[in-house]
């Protein structure tokens, strides 16, 4: 009451410092080579003068996961003191880009599918029905992130289907697209990751607004299990849904 208040708190870009050598013993000009190709990543146009991409850095310590931070390589320092000797120490440093850079389209990462199944108790008989065509398909999937923070997936939609809505169960947040309609072939893809928040078609149009507004419309798995249902009309039980995504850690 006395005019105190905690707003949020936001980590401020994280910065990594590796102090290394490069040793060859009795061949300088292969440690020459070998700072030369890191200088050049650092220099790389495609990434220092676009906003918003990055490149990976992987980090593997032993009995560990395999680790990784995007950020941008800012500074490798060399001392040549000793390269006659073919021994190079050397400091490198790389950070996440700051806030607010100018997002731009990337791959999507590698990651687990999600697999969609029904199961059907028996005894069955014939003809069997999946779906009248009348009431939207419900089809619960499963996403396990292995780490530590939420992870924000990246999700394709291939028709035929149509009235789409993808929720997550554990939160109840959801991606609803009333109107939309794919034919066979066709596909919508929506990357939830922050910095990112793209919706796009197959022909690399703009979808994003077919989206629905909703209070709680972004989707990330927590750590641990998480529950993904997706809801559409589809007569053939031939749509699918998925999600691709990366293990997020705090720390690494």
């Amino acid at each position: 009451m006395d005019g105190a208040f905690a707003g949020r708190d936001y980590y401020g870009a994280r910065q990594v410092q590796i102090d290394a050598a490069i040793r060859v013993p009795g061949n300088p000009a292969a440690c020459h080579d070998i700072i030369a190709a890191l200088q050049a990543d650092a220099d790389n146009e495609d990434v220092r003068l676009a906003g918003g991409v990055t490149m990976p850095l992987r980090i593997l310590r032993p009995g560990r996961p395999v680790k990784r931070l995007d950020g941008r390589l800012r500074r490798v320092d060399p001392e040549f003191r000793q390269v006659i000797h073919g021994y190079v120490p050397s400091t490198w440093s790389s950070s996440p880009p700051t806030p607010g850079s100018t997002p731009t389209r990337r791959p999507p990462p590698r990651s687990p599918r999600l697999a969609h199944r029904r199961r059907v108790r028996r005894p069955v008989v014939a003809p069997i029905y999946v779906q009248s065509g009348t009431v939207a398909a419900n089809r619960p999937g499963w996403a396990n992130n292995q780490g530590t923070s939420s992870a924000w997936p990246i999700i394709r939609i291939t028709g035929p289907v149509a009235t789409v809505t993808v929720i997550h169960a554990e939160s109840g947040r959801q991606l609803s697209f009333p109107t939309l309609v794919l034919t066979v072939g066709q596909w919508i893809e929506i990357d939830t990751r922050p910095g990112y928040r793209t919706i796009r078609r197959e022909n690399g149009g703009n979808a994003a607004s077919l989206l629905a507004p909703h209070p709680a419309s972004t989707s990330s798995p927590s750590p641990g299990q998480s529950e993904m249902r997706w809801t559409g009309f589809d007569n053939t039980n031939a749509a699918r849904m998925r999600l691709t995504w990366r293990d997020a850690y705090t720390a690494l």
